[in-house]
């Protein structure tokens, strides 16, 4: 009987999955027998544990990351102690396994949790410790710690320390810092990784580096150029920053009947320029009138590091559009703004120590930066979009700059985006499971917004942030062999001119790129 070049071709595919199915099941083996091998024989789950997809799923923010065509892990580890990841590194590589690292979940692109190839999630949420020194304004926080934990931790110690990270409690530390980390304190402290004065990585030997050991080239790389790059981040040290013991916060709502696009555009001009202790950001959402007409609100959401009495006269002399008045304030303690910033019960502080959100939904995000002032027809052309029907649960979140952020220099850290950048713009869109069969209009509706604000936004190269990270910007490879001039087409919209020296870093610390994902730094060769 003949075979025809069709199903000769059906025939060899057929076993070269059959083959690679093969090879993922060795690899997968492999693993397991040389981790349990050296002294890990607790904490690692395999598809054949029943508690695997529980543990899975846990630290996962996003459901697009957990159906059941998303890859998954060949094994989960759980290291209880930092001398338990070198045997981990080891036998991923002897294993011919990827490694993932994940600390809080909060990926925007699940490159902490999915890989394409076989592969291992290295979960740090055990390494959670976190000792704070208030004498000394230092703490050492571990990788797998919250920043809802860090701030809980702190405030134990003292009324009047705090740090500059974010405003999501449940976002992991080991993430976050070395993505950069930005938050409410950014206009007076700069960000959580300008903070960062040690910390501890496992490289790709296996060798547990401290600052002193790791050298000056690849502490400066791991604080906003992307931990998974380069290792295995593991703790950091902080300084802690001062703040007063009272603070003042508000909420002001306003809707498109009350003149939001004139509000945001002159929000634009003032808002950098306000004084370090005060932060005011706009969170855009489309907003339901008693359940029946839909209309936009701009709700203007502060922290004074002051008192009301400082605050109204300040934001009635240089924001009157506003109209903020006494009763929209509410003073409190930073640990008690953390909680209002965060949605919570300001008398519920435990709550800052959960590390799960009470609300996973599918969602598609983007970010850009302002160096100029978006006119006031461009602002009605978002707000116009905001209507469309894909876009009923989506926000857009205004993030000031200026004051600290305009003087640290932008080499200072990988992350770049520094003086000459009004503000900051975080664009999201949230559909629910039933809608999931619909993924891709939401998906669409999210990359036209993105392309009306071209010409509004940075130009050469547009600039994103990198704790917000976008396939649609660029990819590497699939093999892992990403040329230079593949990669700094997404590089430089994260890191502009530091992009060179991260590659050089890299290609110092891990010529081989055993650390990678879909946008890691590559090495030169």
């Amino acid at each position: 009987m003949k075979i025809s070049n069709i199903s000769k071709f059906l025939l060899l595919f057929l076993i070269s999955l059959c083959l690679h199915a093969a090879s993922a099941a060795d690899k997968h083996n492999d693993f397991f027998k040389c981790i349990t091998q050296n002294d890990f024989n607790n904490n690692v789950y395999t598809p054949s544990n029943s508690s695997y997809s529980s543990i899975l799923r846990f630290s996962i923010q996003s459901l697009t990351f957990i159906s059941d065509s998303t890859p998954k892990p060949a094994v989960i580890v759980q290291p209880d102690r930092e001398t338990q990841i070198p045997p981990v590194i080891y036998c991923a590589k002897a294993s011919g396994l990827q490694i993932r690292t994940q600390s809080g979940g909060h990926d925007y692109e699940g490159l902490s949790y999915v890989a394409h190839a076989p592969f291992v999630i290295l979960d740090l949420i055990n390494r959670e410790e976190i000792t704070v020194d208030a004498a000394e304004k230092t703490a050492w926080v571990g990788a797998g710690a919250t920043i809802g934990s860090l701030y809980y931790r702190i405030a134990e110690k003292s009324p009047v320390l705090g740090f500059p990270a974010g405003v999501c409690p449940t976002v992991g530390v080991g993430g976050h810092i070395s993505g950069g980390g930005y938050g409410t304190l950014m206009r007076k402290y700069g960000l959580a990784a300008d903070q960062v004065i040690d910390a501890r990585i496992v490289d790709v030997n296996g060798i547990i580096l401290d600052r002193k050991s790791m050298g000056e080239d690849l502490f400066w790389a791991i604080r906003g150029g992307g931990g998974p790059s380069f290792g295995v981040i593991t703790a950091w040290k902080v300084q802690l920053v001062d703040i007063p013991e009272t603070v003042t916060v508000f909420n002001a709502g306003r809707t498109l009947e009350q003149n939001i696009n004139h509000l945001i555009h002159k929000w634009q001009s003032i808002a950098p320029e306000f004084v370090d202790d005060l932060f005011v950001r706009i969170i855009i959402l489309p907003f339901d009138v008693q359940g029946r007409n839909k209309t936009i609100q701009a709700i203007f959401n502060s922290l004074f590091l002051g008192k009301i009495d400082t605050l109204v006269p300040s934001m009635q002399k240089s924001f009157p559009e506003l109209g903020l008045v006494r009763e929209d304030c509410r003073e409190m303690s930073w640990i008690e703004s953390a909680l209002f910033l965060a949605t919570f019960p300001i008398d519920a502080p435990e709550m800052l120590l959960n590390r799960t959100q009470s609300v996973v939904k599918y969602f598609k995000a983007k970010s850009d930066y302002v160096k100029k002032p978006i006119s006031e027809s461009g602002l009605k052309g978002i707000l116009r979009r905001m209507f469309e029907a894909e876009a009923g649960q989506s926000v857009i979140i205004l993030t000031p700059y200026g004051g600290r952020m305009s003087e640290i220099p932008s080499s200072a850290t990988p992350f770049p985006h520094r003086a000459g950048n009004l503000y900051k713009i975080q664009h999201l869109v949230y559909w629910n499971e039933s809608e999931n069969q619909d993924s891709e209009s939401y998906t669409s509706w999210m990359r036209r917004l993105y392309s009306y604000l071209t010409p509004y936004v940075s130009r050469s190269p547009r600039q994103a942030y990198l704790s917000y990270r976008d396939l649609d910007i660029g990819v590497n490879n699939p093999d892992g062999k990403t040329s230079y001039k593949r990669a700094s087409i997404w590089g430089k919209k994260y890191f502009l001119g530091n992009f060179d020296r991260l590659v050089r870093v890299k290609t110092m610390v891990d010529p081989h790129n055993f650390f990678k994902n879909e946008q890691s730094i590559p090495p030169l060769h």
